[in-house]
C-alpha cells in the first residue's frame, strides 16, 4: 500500500509512529549501520531503551554484538558507564579496536590483566575475570555503572572459569542493565528464567535463523556429497523434512559389505562383476589428503576455509603438507601486501627471536595464503593470521577448536577432519553443540550467499550419525558453579556469613538443581497419593496389617539371610576339598557338563598355596584340571562344585602321559574306569536346615501365628498390596534422599569451606581476619596454598627469577600424562621452596578430606605443578628466549601464555604480601620486570 493509498486518518496515525521511532536513541543508532538490524536485534534494542535487561542467544555469525554496542550507545548518551566484558583477551582486544574505531580512544579503554589503557574511560572493554575482582574489591571506576555486556555468557558452563560469570551476574549493583550475549542453547528460556529471578525484569531474544545458510557436505574421494537431500513438502502439509543423501547411505554400505577375500581372487572364485565391483567400490571411498582438500575447495570457489583439526601439530603438519604440495593461494600483489602487513606487525619482536620463533617459515606459509592457528602459537602471530584472513590474503587456515571460542573470523566453508576429538580424559565424538559451534564459522554475512560445511570421509562413518550432529540444535547451559576459598572471604567480609549463603543460593547451579528437585518431588507427590491407596487395599478389619507385613518381610529377610549364609559355607568347603587334591586323585564330579568319574591331572590351586605341588596357579580360586571318564581333558571351576568332593580312589599319572595325544587320553580314560568304574560316590546327605535351629525365625513364626491378621480369609489379598506399599514406599524414600541430595547443595559446600577457613583462623565467625583480607586479595585455583606461602614465609630471602619459579607451580598445569619425567628445576633456595609449597600442599590436602571438600567436584586446591618452574627461572633470570623454548620443548605461544599468567598471579602477590618485614613484595614487582621482556612484552594494543 502506498502513501497515496493511505485514508488520512492513517496517514496521520503512520506519520505519528515515525516521529517516535525518531525519537527514540534506536533510530540514530540504526544508521550508524549501512545495513538493515535483523528483527531480533531490534527486538533486544527496544528491550534495553524501555530499561529491561537482554539475554540474546543466537548462531555464531548472526549479529548479537550490535546488542551490546546499543547498550554501549546509551550508556554514552545518558552520560553513565558502560563495561564490556568478553570470556578472552583476544576477544576483549578486538572489541576495543571496534569501539575505538567508533568512538575515538578518548571515550574507550581496555583492561585485560596485563593491559591496562584508559581504564576510566566511559566505556571499558574487560576480560570478566577483571570486572569479578573490581566488585570484589569494591572499585570505585563502578561508580556510575549503567550498563555491563556479558559477551559469549555460554562461558559459565566452562568447568573452570564458569563460575566468574555467576559470580559477577549475582554482583553486579541493581541499578545496572545487564545484557547477555549467548551462542544459541536449548535453554535459554531456564536462563533467562534465572537472570529474571536474580537481576530482575529480562527480556529473553532467541534467534534460531542463520544469516547465511548453512549447506553441509562429505568430502569422499573426488566426490562432494550433499549430507541432506533437497528439502521436500512431504504430501503439501507444509513441513519439510530434511532426508539424508540416499548415495551417502549406499557408499557407507559399500564400504561396510564383506569385504572381497584374497584367497577368493588368487583361485579364481571372483567373478569379473565382482572385480568391477571392488575395482570401483576402491576407487571412490578414500579420505582426501590435505592439500587435496584445498585443491578442490579452491577449484569450487569455497575458500577462504578454515579446517578444524583437533591438534596443534596436526595443524602445523598440514601447513607443511600444503607447502610441500606447491600450493599457493596468493599472486604477487597479495604476496607483497602479507610481507608489508607481516614486517609491520612484528617489528617490535626482537630480531634474535624471529629464527626461534619459526618466523621464516611461518611468513613463507602466509605469503601462499596459508596458515596455522592454535593456541601453542606466539599471540602476535595469531593476531596476524586473524587480521590476513579477515583482508582476504590467508585462505586457507589449519586451527584447532579455540578458534570457535568468539574471534571474529568467518570464512566461506569450515572442514572438519574427524568427528573425534581428545577431551583431556579420552578420544570423544564430538556434540551437537560443538559441531554447531564449529560449523557457525562458516558463511560471512555481507559477503557470501551460503555457508558450507565439509566433513571429511572417514572409513567406518555413519551417515546418519552425522545427520543427527548437524540437525540437532541441543547445547543445554549448564552451570559450573562452585565456591571457592576467595569467594568465600569476599562474599563473608562484604554480607556476613548468613546473607552469603542466601546469594549463593541465588547462582544459576542451585536454580538448576532447584529445577530438578521439582520434577522428584512431583513424583514423590505421587508416589504418596499411590501409598494411601495401596494403604486402604491393605486395611484389615482384624487388625494392624501392616505390623503384620513387617513380620512376614522380617522372617523372609531372615531366611533370606541364612539361605546366603549356607550357600557361602557349602562353597567355602568346597573349595576347601578341592585344595586337598592332589595329581592321581580320582573323584566324582557332582554337576555340569562333565559330571561323574574323573581323574585330576592338576589341582589348579590359588595362586601362593603350592599343596606340595608346582602346577599352574590360579587367582580365582582352585580350577583342577581332570581327565573325564569319556576321555575328554577339562580344566573345572569352583561351580562344577557345589558340595565339598572326596577323592575315591588314587591312581598313577604316567609320565609318558601327554594329554594332547588321543591315544593317551584313550588309555588312561579306560585304566581310570577300570579302576574305580565300579566304585559309586556316597550321596551328599542334605543337611539340617539352620533355619530349622535358628531362635530369631522360630520367634517370628510365633508372632506371625498369634497376630489377628494371620487368620483373616483374604489374608495373600491384603499381602499382595502391603508388598506393593512396601516396594513403592521404598522407591519414594530414594527420591526424597535424592532431593535432599540436591537441596541447599551450594550452601552446604559453602558451609564446610567456612568451616575449613574458621579452623585455620581466616575466620571467625562474621569477621575476617588478617589472614582472610590476604587470602582476599589472591585469586586463583590456588588461593589458599598461595595464602599459606606468604603466611608461612615460604618466599620470604628468595630473588625475583626464584620468586618467579615458586609462583610458576600455582599456574602452570602440564599437558602430559601424570607418569611424564620428572621435570627439571631450578637449584639452591627455589628449589628448597617449591619442596616446602608442595608439603605445604599436602597438609592442607589432608584437611580438606577432613572438612569434605572434594576436589573432584571443582572445589579444593590441587597439587602445585613444577612443570613451569625453571622456565620460569631461566626467563626471570635475563636468558635468552632461544635457550628457554629449546631446553623446555615448550611451543612460543604456551611460554607466554604461562609466563603471562604468573605474572597476574605475581602481581596479586605484591599487593597481598605484609609491607613491613617481608621481602615478597619488592622481589615479586621486580619478578614482573624481569618476565615482561621481548616475546612476553610485547602487545597489539596499547
Amino acid at each position: 500500500m502506498t502513501q497515496e493509498d493511505l485514508t488520512p486518518a492513517e496517514a496521520y496515525a503512520a506519520a505519528r509512529r515515525r516521529a517516535a521511532e525518531q525519537a527514540t536513541a534506536l533510530a540514530p543508532f540504526r544508521d550508524l549501520y549501512d545495513f538493515e538490524l535483523d528483527p531480533f536485534q531490534i527486538e533486544a534494542c527496544r528491550a534495553l531503551e524501555d530499561g529491561k535487561g537482554v539475554l540474546v542467544a543466537a548462531p555464531t555469525g548472526s549479529g548479537k554484538t550490535i546488542v551490546g554496542e546499543f547498550a554501549v550507545h546509551l550508556a554514552l548518551e545518558q552520560g553513565r558507564k558502560c563495561f564490556y566484558t568478553t570470556p578472552i583477551k583476544a576477544l576483549s582486544n578486538q572489541k576495543y579496536a571496534d569501539l575505538v574505531k567508533r568512538y575515538g580512544p578518548e571515550k574507550v579503554g581496555l583492561l585485560t590483566g596485563d593491559n591496562s589503557v584508559n581504564s576510566e574511560a566511559p566505556v571499558v572493554v574487560m576480560t570478566t575475570e577483571v570486572l569479578r575482582n573490581m566488585l570484589y574489591a569494591g572499585s570505585q571506576s563502578l561508580r556510575g555503572l549503567g550498563y555491563v555486556v556479558m559477551d559469549e555468557v555460554h562461558y559459565l558452563s566452562d568447568r573452570f572459569r564458569g563460575a566468574v560469570w555467576e559470580e559477577v551476574i549475582i554482583h553486579l549493583p541493581d541499578s545496572v542493565t545487564l545484557v547477555s550475549l549467548s551462542a544459541t542453547v536449548s535453554n535459554a528460556e531456564e536462563f533467562g528464567d534465572w537472570l529474571d529471578t536474580v537481576r530482575g525484569d529480562t527480556e529473553v531474544i532467541v534467534s534460531e535463523s542463520r544469516p547465511v545458510p548453512l549447506w553441509q557436505h562429505v568430502l569422499a574421494g573426488r566426490r562432494m556429497y550433499d549430507l541432506f537431500e533437497e528439502e521436500t513438502d512431504h504430501g503439501g502439509r507444509g513441513s519439510a523434512r530434511r532426508e539424508v543423501n540416499p548415495d551417502l547411505l549406499r557408499l557407507a554400505r559399500m564400504e561396510n559389505s564383506r569385504p572381497f577375500n584374497g584367497r577368493d581372487r588368487r583361485r579364481g572364485r571372483m567373478s569379473e562383476a565382482d572385480r568391477e565391483r571392488e575395482r570401483r567400490q576402491r576407487s571412490r571411498i578414500w579420505t582426501p589428503g590435505r592439500p587435496e582438500v584445498i585443491e578442490r575447495l579452491d577449484a569450487e570457489g569455497l575458500l577462504p576455509a578454515i579446517t578444524f583439526i583437533f591438534s596443534r601439530a596436526g595443524c602445523e603438519a598440514a601447513v607443511q603438507q600444503c607447502l610441500y604440495a606447491g600450493l599457493r593461494l596468493n599472486d604477487e600483489e597479495s604476496r607483497r601486501r602479507v610481507r608489508e602487513i607481516v614486517e609491520e606487525r612484528t617489528a617490535s619482536i626482537p630480531t634474535e627471536d624471529l629464527h626461534v620463533l619459526g618466523y621464516y617459515e611461518w611468513l613463507e606459509g602466509l605469503e601462499r595464503g596459508i596458515a596455522a592457528h592454535h593456541a601453542g602459537m606466539l599471540p602476535t602471530f595469531k593476531e596476524v593470521v586473524e587480521e590476513l584472513f579477515v583482508r582476504g590474503l590467508v585462505k586457507a587456515v589449519f586451527a584447532t577448536e579455540t578458534l570457535a571460542l568468539g574471534i571474529n573470523m568467518p570464512a566461506r566453508s569450515v572442514v572438519l577432519e574427524k568427528l573425534v576429538k581428545w577431551n583431556g580424559e579420552q578420544h570423544a565424538d564430538i556434540t551437537p553443540g560443538e559441531y554447531t559451534q564449529l560449523t557457525g564459522r562458516a558463511g560471512r554475512r555481507g559477503i557470501d550467499i551460503e555457508g558450507h560445511a565439509v566433513v571429511l570421509w572417514q572409513r567406518g562413518m555413519d551417515p546418519e550419525y552425522l545427520a543427527g550432529l548437524a540437525g540437532t540444535r541441543t547445547y543445554p547451559l549448564r552451570s559450573s558453579f562452585k565456591p571457592s576459598y576467595n569467594m568465600a572471604v569476599n562474599l563473608v567480609d562484604q554480607f556476613g556469613r548468613h546473607r552469603s549463603r542466601e546469594l549463593l543460593e541465588t547462582s544459576f547451579a542451585q536454580f538448576q538443581a532447584d529445577k530438578s528437585v521439582v520434577g522428584i518431588s512431583r513424583q514423590v507427590q505421587r508416589n504418596e497419593e499411590g501409598l494411601e491407596g495401596y494403604r486402604e487395599g491393605m486395611t484389615c478389619h482384624l487388625g494392624d496389617f501392616e505390623e503384620y507385613a513387617r513380620l512376614r518381610r522380617e522372617l523372609k529377610d531372615r531366611e533370606t539371610e541364612l539361605a546366603k549364609q549356607g550357600a557361602a559355607q557349602r562353597r567355602a568347603a568346597a573349595a576347601s576339598s578341592l585344595e586337598k587334591l592332589k595329581p592321581g586323585d580320582v573323584i566324582h564330579v557332582p554337576t555340569g557338563k562333565f559330571a561323574g568319574l574323573a581323574l585330576v591331572l592338576d589341582p589348579g590351586l590359588p595362586a601362593g598355596r603350592s599343596n606340595g605341588h608346582r602346577g599352574f596357579e590360579h587367582a580365582d580360586g582352585p580350577r583342577p584340571l581332570v581327565l573325564t571318564a569319556e576321555r575328554q581333558v577339562k580344566r573345572l571351576a569352583a561351580i562344577d562344585f557345589p558340595v565339598p568332593v572326596e577323592p575315591l580312589e588314587r591312581m598313577r599319572i604316567p609320565r609318558t602321559f601327554n594329554p594332547r595325544s588321543p591315544q593317551s587320553r584313550r588309555d588312561l580314560a579306560s585304566a581310570l574306569r577300570t579302576k574305580a568304574g565300579h566304585i559309586v560316590p556316597d550321596r551328599q546327605r542334605k543337611q539340617r536346615s539352620a533355619a530349622a535351629d535358628d531362635r530369631e525365625i522360630a520367634r517370628l513364626r510365633k508372632a506371625l501365628r498369634a497376630h489377628p491378621c494371620h487368620g483373616c480369609d483374604e489374608r495373600e489379598d491384603h499381602a499382595r498390596w502391603a508388598e506393593r506399599y512396601h516396594r513403592l514406599q521404598r522407591d519414594t524414600r530414594q527420591l526424597e534422599r535424592r532431593i535432599e541430595g540436591r537441596t541447599n547443595t551450594i550452601a552446604r559446600t559453602f558451609d564446610r569451606i567456612v568451616a575449613l577457613l574458621t579452623e585455620m583462623d581466616y575466620l571467625r565467625a562474621d569477621e575476617v581476619t588478617e589472614n582472610g583480607k590476604r587470602l582476599a586479595r589472591l585469586y586463583g585455583e590456588l588461593d589458599l596454598l598461595a595464602s599459606e606461602c606468604l603466611r608461612e614465609r615460604v618466599w620470604e630471602g628468595l630473588n625475583p627469577a626464584e620468586l618467579a619459579a615458586c609462583v610458576s607451580a600455582l599456574v602452570y598445569e602440564s599437558r602430559q600424562s601424570d607418569d611424564a619425567v620428572a621435570p627439571k628445576l631450578p637449584t639452591g633456595r627455589s628449589k628448597a621452596a617449591l619442596g616446602e609449597m608442595v608439603r605445604i600442599w599436602g597438609r592442607l590436602d589432608a584437611l580438606e578430606e577432613e572438612f569434605r571438600i572434594n576436589q573432584t567436584e571443582g572445589v579444593g586446591q590441587r597439587e602445585p605443578d613444577l612443570g613451569f618452574a625453571w622456565a620460569a627461572h631461566q626467563w626471570a633470570s635475563g636468558s635468552g628466549l632461544d635457550e628457554v623454548l629449546r631446553e623446555t620443548e615448550m611451543p612460543a605461544g604456551d611460554f607466554v601464555r604461562w609466563c603471562k599468567q604468573v605474572i597476574d598471579v605475581l602481581g596479586q602477590i605484591a599487593a597481598a604480601a605484609p609491607r613491613e618485614d617481608s621481602t615478597v613484595a619488592k622481589s615479586a614487582r621486580k619478578a614482573v620486570d624481569g618476565l615482561l621482556r621481548g616475546v612476553v612484552a610485547y602487545s597489539s594494543v596499547g
